[in-house]
């Protein structure tokens, strides 16, 4: 069975920083690109940051130089560290898995950006 779980969100005062894990088992996890995604209230889900299973990272332009994405195969898990939180980034915020055309995902973390 594959799971896919996002833990570390919470309320952060602006200017702070949290980091986010997804830690997935059932899947051979050194072999897929990992994304972050976000979806804010009201809002479509965007994409955030993305590492290949190379370790290429891509970033939303509004979280480039703030937010780093990271992975360790060890672990399985894949990392979001956001520093410089806004209240902009308010959202509940998903990992996913992907190769080839399989796509799996986690349900979801929310993060909060108290103003």
């Amino acid at each position: 069975q594959v799971q896919l779980v996002e833990s570390g969100g919470g309320l952060v005062q602006p200017g702070g920083s949290l980091r986010l894990s997804c830690t997935t088992s059932g899947i051979r996890f050194s072999i897929y690109d990992m994304d972050w995604y976000r979806q804010a209230t009201g809002k479509q889900r965007e994409l955030v940051a993305t590492i290949t299973s190379g370790g290429i990272t891509n970033y939303e332009d509004s979280v480039k130089g703030r937010f780093t994405i990271s992975r360790d195969n060890a672990k399985n898990t894949v990392y979001l560290q956001m520093n410089s939180l806004k209240p902009d980034d308010t959202a509940v915020y998903y990992c996913d898995s992907r190769w080839t055309y399989i796509t799996y995902w986690g349900q979801g973390t929310q993060v909060t950006g108290s103003s």
